[in-house]
Parts: structure tokens; C-alpha cells; sequence
């Protein structure tokens, strides 16, 4: 493992973000508040697990007199009375350095609390009026002043984009707030540190990434239609496919062994080379765009990739039958999951076939064999949710972008049906058509 600092932009011709790998994580979080940013007084998010260990004190003593608060944790999917909390310590402590320490909902929370609290917005009407569904006049909005520095533990890959996404839980829908002043500035790597996260939490997010390289790769990015120019797509693929190269046999490794440190390493290096793809301004798709939806249910951010991205492939498939570049795509990012050989192995054990089966099939067998949840069943949502499930879901952005296109929320219920994982009968209908039980 290195000792010494490597300190570098991830995205060429962006100074912002920067990544710190190599000093532990206390030692680069100092160094970075004094040199870097020159902060005397520090705001600190921290997880409730990790509040509770040796990490949390560490980092206590390091930042010593110059923190001037602490969050201790933030529910998952960010709902807005959490970040409002937020915002109102951030302006009340006049806090000049933010700093979360833990996992991805930490992240969003940072970005969004800071974001409101440089806009005055304390109140959840005021909030509503910031998030990127309400279109806010351009001209009025503020931008944020409070650099955010992010010591992650899990592989959602939030730090390196300037959106985040919380949740009003009026509604139970969860919205994307997006603006250029709300990214980190630094995140630091510390491979060590994470051997602590929980191998499951580890694996989920895991998988969101995953998700990230294989609807990036399959997006309408590279469709025959899109005018993207072809060095920026053949950039973004070389770079998404660098992700998913790392990110899967790094996985198996920590699911293997979860002291692991290198796999650990691999892993964050991949979500690097992933957001380093979508960067260029690949798309998501329906995965994501349902898998928004399912965090207001109760469902962790990376098993919604885990349940849902192996039904949308299929549904991509099938229903995108006519538009032969879908199923070049599939089958491009098919090549990746056969070509890396312990990979390839646990597929086989999983009695997958080269041959016979489709990525969605390979995806599920891939999120069976790292011991996670693959159908709707097993994270708690039922048939009966699916209407407002599918209502909300069309209403996310990510849904517009999908290979193989999405106009009603009779065809999110299709995709719905083929994760319910009931043992129910699907809905009728051709492929992406609604049925008559819809």
C-alpha cells in the first residue's frame, strides 16, 4: 500500500474536485484544513457507526479546537429535515470547512445542506423552491461558499458530481438538487479506513457503481442518434469500461475477504474511472430513475441498483429488439463479465452460459453470488406499491434518458413486475406494452 500522498484532479481540464490518496485519512484531512483551505472552523458530518469507533476519534483529534460541530449521522435517501438541521448549525457556527466521514447519504446531505444554507433556505418551503424540479431563475441562486471535503466509505461515487439528491417525505418523493458550487472539493481515499464499513454496505454501493458503468454503457450516449462527438464517446467508454473492469473483480475479492485492503483500493480507484465517464455527460437510465423512487420505501441506495438493474436490461432487450445497437451494447458489456476470469468462474458456479444468457440474467446472477438482494420482494415492496412507485418514477429525470423509450408509467409497471420476484405471473403483454392488468 503507499505511504506517501497522491494528490491529483480526477477529470481532465476540471481543478475541481481533487482526490487525496495515500495518508491516512486524519493526516490529509489536517493537512488539506490547514494548507489547502486555511479553515479554522469545521463542520463535521460523521455516520452514527462510525461516530462510535476509534475513526471518529482520531479524526476528533486531529481537527482538535478548530471543529466547531458534529452531525451524527443522516437517515438514508437525505430527508429534508435532516439537511435543513444542517443548514441552520452550518450558518449558526459560521462554519468555513465541511467534512462528513462515512457513506454516500452523508454526501448528499453536505451538498444540499450547505447549498440551502448559503440560499437562506431553513424551511421546507424554501427548500422546495431550490431543487432542480422547480426551475429556479439562475439569477437567484447563490452559490455555495463552504468547501466540502468527503472521506467516503462506500463506492456510490456522489462525491464527484455537483448533484445530490434528497428527500421530501410530504410527498415521499425524493428531488435532484444540481448546481456547479456544490461539489466537493476534496475526497480522501483511505483503503484502511475502509475495511471497516460492513462487507454488505460495502457491496450495495458497490453495485451502484456497477450500475453507473453498465447503464453508462448501454446508454443513449451511444446510440446510432446521439451526437456526442466520437472521441468524447470513445473517452467515455474507455473510461466506463476501465470502471467496471476494477470494480467487478475487486467486489468478489472483499466478498471473499473483507480485510482486504488492496480490493478495497481497486474498488475506490474504479468509482474514480466510472465518474470519470459519466463526467463527459453519459446518461442513466430507468434503473437509476426507479431506483430514486424506491429510496422514500425504505430500500438502501445500492440495492435499488441490485433489484432493478438486471429487470431493466431484460426489459431493454426485449423491448428494444428493432434497434440492433441495443443489443451490441448488451453485449459489449457482456464481454467484460466473461473476459475477467474469477468473474467469469463465479458466473459459471451460479450456472450461467456464454452462450444462452443475457446481461440481465449475468447482472442478477452477479448480485446473487456477492449475497445481495435481487428482487423487490426481498428489500420489503410489494405489488401494491407499484402504481405510486411507477407515478413517481416517471417524473425523474433519468426516465427520459432510457435506451429504449419510456411515455407512460404502464411500462415502468411492466419493468416493476419483472423484479417483483413473487412468484406471481408477470403482467400480459408484448415487451414494454401494458397489459391488462396494469
Amino acid at each position: 500500500m503507499p505511504t506517501a500522498e497522491n494528490y491529483y484532479p480526477p477529470f481532465d481540464g476540471h481543478s475541481s474536485p481533487h482526490i487525496s490518496i495515500g495518508l491516512s485519512f486524519d493526516q490529509a484531512t489536517l493537512k488539506h484544513c490547514l494548507e489547502t483551505y486555511g479553515a479554522n472552523r469545521v463542520y463535521l458530518i460523521v455516520s452514527t457507526s462510525i461516530s462510535k469507533t476509534d475513526n471518529f476519534t482520531k479524526l476528533q483529534a486531529a481537527l482538535n479546537d478548530k471543529l466547531v460541530g458534529v452531525r451524527y449521522g443522516v437517515r438514508q435517501h437525505v430527508p429534508w429535515t435532516d439537511v435543513l438541521e444542517i443548514a441552520k448549525e452550518l450558518h449558526s457556527t459560521k462554519a468555513d470547512l465541511l467534512v462528513t466521514l462515512g457513506a454516500g447519504s452523508l454526501t448528499d446531505a453536505a451538498k444540499v445542506s450547505a447549498f440551502a444554507a448559503a440560499n437562506g433556505a431553513f424551511t421546507e418551503d424554501s427548500l422546495s423552491k431550490l431543487h432542480a424540479g422547480a426551475k429556479p431563475d439562475p439569477a437567484s441562486i447563490k452559490a455555495n461558499h463552504v468547501p466540502i471535503v468527503c472521506i467516503p466509505t462506500s463506492l456510490s461515487g456522489g462525491e464527484y458530481t455537483p448533484f445530490a439528491g434528497a428527500t421530501d417525505f410530504r410527498t415521499h418523493q425524493k428531488c435532484s438538487f444540481q448546481h456547479p458550487s456544490i461539489g466537493p472539493s476534496l475526497i480522501i481515499l483511505d483503503p484502511a479506513l475502509c475495511t471497516t464499513t460492513p462487507a454488505k454496505v460495502w457491496l450495495a454501493s458497490g453495485m451502484r457503481s456497477v450500475d453507473h458503468c453498465v447503464e453508462g454503457l448501454t446508454s443513449v450516449f451511444f446510440s446510432p442518434q446521439s451526437d456526442a462527438p466520437a472521441e468524447k464517446r470513445q473517452e467515455a467508454e474507455k473510461a466506463l469500461l476501465e470502471g467496471l473492469g476494477r470494480l467487478l473483480p475487486g467486489l468478489l475479492s472483499t466478498r471473499r475477504d473483507p480485510s482486504d485492503p488492496e480490493a478495497r483500493r481497486q474498488s475506490q480507484l474504479a468509482v474514480v474511472a466510472a465518474m470519470r465517464g459519466m463526467k463527459l455527460g453519459v446518461p442513466m437510465g430507468a434503473s437509476h430513475a426507479i431506483g430514486h423512487q424506491l429510496g422514500p420505501l425504505g430500500v438502501g441506495h445500492g440495492e435499488t441498483s441490485c433489484v432493478m438493474l438486471p429487470a431493466v436490461l431484460r426489459w431493454n432487450l426485449d423491448s428494444g429488439r428493432q434497434e440492433g445497437w441495443v443489443r451490441e451494447r448488451q453485449s459489449l458489456v457482456l464481454g467484460v463479465f466473461w473476459g475477467i476470469e474469477p468473474v467469469a468462474s463465479a458466473l459459471r458456479n451460479r450456472g450461467q452460459d456464454t452462450e444462452m444468457s443475457s446481461l440481465g440474467d449475468v447482472v442478477e446472477a452477479y448480485v446473487r453470488e456477492l449475497g445481495l438482494p435481487a428482487s423487490l420482494k426481498e428489500v420489503g415492496v410489494g405489488r401494491e406499491q407499484f402504481a405510486k412507485l411507477a407515478e413517481n418514477s416517471m417524473k425523474d429525470a433519468w426516465i427520459r434518458t432510457n435506451p429504449v423509450q419510456i411515455t407512460t408509467s404502464q411500462e415502468v409497471n411492466v419493468i416493476l413486475t419483472m423484479a417483483a420476484g413473487d412468484g406471481l405471473p408477470p403482467i400480459q403483454g408484448q415487451p414494454g406494452k401494458p397489459g391488462p392488468e396494469s
